[in-house]
């Protein structure tokens, strides 16, 4: 523990620039290696200005973890959510996490249907209709326990769902429990508009992965890679007003990962095996978004950086979100 955790706000503020209230997902410091344990994790991330943060909290065994993480949130003024995987015929596991999140105070439950990307994980409709199925059954599983232990769970768009596919897919359930994760840039992977995504998953916030990305071309279709804040082509202020104005509660989480760009391959039959219905309208209009907010530089590839490059790099991302946030979003804790 710093000094500075135990400092109380006046002094904290003496110290310099008020925190942001945006939080930190654990991707966030992905070139760091191991992901923190969550209360050491709290810490580390109110150090570098966070309002907040997404961990992983243990099922079994973490009765002191969770005890100390409240006391150590509520004193330093910040919130936690927790990160968990969706049940998959081990419903014990997911409650007792689900359980533990509560006692410790978070706000929320973040998961995920899909742990891939939907253009690389299948390559038929037919792989992707068993991908659905498999869906619904683990929500089914989590909406039970999560109306049973009263805390909700936000399903985040993981470049699995488009939005036109996800608000049906949460309108399904009509539990108050079950809500969207809002990540910011992910279907930009899916050629949604980011603003449309907003606007459709906006009613159904329960948390968000603030991020911004950047784009450039190449010859199987696009590249994207996360930045820091203010550096992208994504209408930031915009996204935030209109989630802010439909869940105003919700809290934003930095999701900046520091990492080589994604192909997105646009251009390749594959891409296109699970979309159904989904046409080349949809193709053009990323394409001219791609093109109209092409990165003035090269989009950086850490992976030919060395390690110090690297962890530099990743740090000054969040320091430089961080303000961003602060300064120009108002995310002032």
């Amino acid at each position: 523990m710093t000094r500075r955790g135990f400092l109380g706000s006046a002094a904290v503020a003496a110290m310099g620039p008020a925190r942001s209230s945006m939080g930190f997902s654990p991707d966030c410091f992905i070139v760091a290696g191991e992901r923190k344990p969550a209360l050491e994790y709290l810490q580390y991330a109110y150090e570098r200005g966070a309002g907040g943060v997404q961990v992983a909290l243990p099922a079994t065994g973490g009765r002191e973890l969770i005890r100390a993480l409240r006391e150590r949130a509520e004193r330093l003024g910040m919130y936690v959510e927790v990160s968990l995987a969706l049940p998959n015929g081990d419903e014990p596991r997911f409650e007792a996490v689900a359980r533990a999140a509560k006692e410790a105070g978070a706000l929320s439950l973040r998961s995920v249907c899909l742990t891939g990307r939907r253009y690389e994980n299948f390559s038929t409709r037919e792989e992707w209709k068993g991908f659905v199925e498999e869906s619904h059954r683990r929500l089914a599983s989590a909406v039970r326990i999560v109306e049973r232990v009263r805390i909700p769970l936000g399903m985040e768009n993981h470049k699995d769902w488009t939005a036109a596919e996800m608000v049906p897919l949460l309108k399904g359930y009509s539990s108050e429990y079950l809500g969207a994760c809002i990540d910011w840039g992910n279907n930009v992977a899916l050629l949604d508009d980011p603003l449309e995504v907003a606007r459709a998953l906006a009613p159904f916030a329960v948390n968000s992965h603030i991020k911004d990305v950047a784009v450039e071309e190449y010859e199987g279709g696009f590249l994207m890679s996360e930045v820091a804040l203010g550096e992208g082509f994504l209408p930031l202020k915009q996204m935030l007003g209109i989630i802010r104005r439909a869940r105003p509660r919700v809290r934003f989480s930095l999701d900046m990962l520091t990492r080589n760009p994604l192909q997105i391959p646009c251009l390749t039959e594959k891409y296109w095996a699970t979309f159904g219905d989904r046409n080349g309208v949809y193709l053009a209009r990323a394409l001219r978004r791609v093109r109209a907010n092409r990165a003035a530089a090269p989009l950086a590839r850490p992976d030919a950086m060395s390690r110090e490059a690297r962890l530099g790099l990743e740090q000054a991302n969040v320091r430089s979100s961080v303000a961003y946030a602060r300064e120009q979003l108002g995310l002032v804790q």
